[in-house]
C-alpha cells in the first residue's frame, strides 16, 4: 500500500526532512552526516524522529547501507521537491541582492584551476577585495542548482533549462614532452613507430586511445604505462620527463619544461564555457563576476 500522508495534522520540521533526503541520496547515515556536516548520532535522530512523527518506517538496513521502504520512496518525491523548491527560493533571494561584497563560489577543472583562474582573481581582488572566492577545483561536474557552486567553467555547454551559459571561446590540445624525453624516443613524428613512446592517461578507457588513433596515431593500452585522473599529477609527470601527454596550449606552450610532441599532429579542439544559475544573473556581485571571468578567459 502506497504512503498517504495528511500534511495539516504534522507539524513541519525541515530539519528532520532534509536529513531523510540527504540519507537516502547518500545511501547511509555516515555519508549523509558528512555531506550535512554533522555527527551520524545527530543525523540519526533526525531521521528517527521523523519517522516517529509520521508513523511509519522510512529505511531498512541492508548491510552497511540504507535502503527506502516503500513509504520511504513514496515520501522521497514530495520531499525532493521541498528541497528544489528551498533552493529556487534561496537562489531567487541571493540575486536579488545589489551589494558587491559578500562570497562567491567559482568550480573549475584541476588545471583550470591552477593556471588560468589565479591571475583573473588577482585582477577580481584588486578591484573589488570586498568579494571573498572559494575554488573548486574539481573535474566532476559541480551542480549549480544544489548551491555546489555559484559559477562553473566547464568544457560542455549545459542542458538544464534553469542554468545561464556563455561560450568563452575555443581552444586546443596539444602533445607535449620535455626535449630529453623526445630526444631519448628518436624525436618521434605521427608517422613514425611509435612502439617505444610511452603516453600518460586519463584512465584505463580507450576514449584517448580512439581519439588520438583517429588522428593519424597507431596506439594501444600498451603505450599508456601511467595513467591519473587527476590532471596536475598528469602536467607533473610530463614536466618531470615520464612520457607524452595532453595539454592545453595555453599551459603547455607557456611552460619552458616542455615543448610540442608529435608536432605535425592535428590539436585536440575543446570549448570552455561559463554557466551560472539563471536567477543569479540579477545578482550585481555575480554579474561581476561572471563578466571578469568571461573577460579574463576569452583571452
Amino acid at each position: 500500500m502506497r504512503f498517504r500522508m495528511d500534511w495539516r495534522s504534522v507539524t513541519f520540521d525541515w530539519n528532520r526532512a532534509r536529513a531523510f533526503l540527504v540519507t537516502a541520496e547518500e545511501g547511509s547515515l555516515s555519508a549523509a552526516a558528512r555531506a550535512l556536516g554533522m555527527t551520524q548520532p545527530t543525523l540519526g535522530r533526525q531521521v528517527d524522529a521523523l519517522e516517529a512523527e509520521l508513523g511509519v518506517v522510512l529505511f531498512e538496513r541492508v548491510g552497511r547501507g540504507l535502503t527506502l521502504t516503500p513509504s520511504g520512496l513514496d515520501l522521497l518525491d514530495h520531499v525532493r521537491a521541498m528541497g528544489e523548491a528551498a533552493n529556487r527560493m534561496s537562489l531567487a533571494a541571493s540575486g536579488q541582492s545589489q551589494s558587491l561584497e559578500g562570497p562567491i563560489c567559482i568550480s573549475a577543472g584541476e588545471v583550470d584551476a591552477a593556471f588560468l583562474l589565479p591571475p583573473i582573481l588577482a585582477r577580481l581582488r584588486a578591484e573589488e577585495p570586498g568579494i571573498t572566492i572559494e575554488v573548486v577545483a574539481t573535474n566532476a561536474t559541480s551542480d549549480l542548482q544544489r548551491r555546489e557552486a555559484d559559477i562553473a567553467i566547464r568544457s560542455f555547454r549545459p542542458t538544464q533549462p534553469d542554468l545561464i551559459a556563455r561560450k568563452v571561446r575555443d581552444g586546443r590540445g596539444r602533445l607535449y614532452a620535455t626535449p630529453g624525453y623526445l630526444d631519448r624516443v628518436g624525436n618521434p613524428s605521427a608517422t613514425d613507430d611509435l612502439s617505444s613512446v610511452d603516453f600518460i592517461g586519463f584512465d584505463r578507457t580507450d576514449e584517448l586511445i580512439g581519439y588520438l588513433n583517429g588522428l593519424g596515431l597507431k596506439l594501444t593500452q600498451a603505450h599508456f604505462p601511467l595513467v591519473s585522473a587527476n590532471q596536475l599529477f598528469q602536467w607533473e609527470a610530463v614536466k618531470q620527463g615520464l612520457g607524452i601527454g595532453v595539454m592545453s596550449e595555453d599551459v603547455g606552450d607557456a611552460e619552458p619544461l616542455v615543448r610540442r610532441a608529435l608536432p605535425d599532429l592535428a590539436p585536440v579542439p575543446f570549448s570552455i564555457w561559463l554557466t551560472a544559475h539563471r536567477e543569479l544573473s540579477t545578482s550585481r556581485r555575480m554579474r561581476f563576476v561572471f563578466d571578469l571571468l568571461a573577460e579574463g578567459l576569452a583571452r
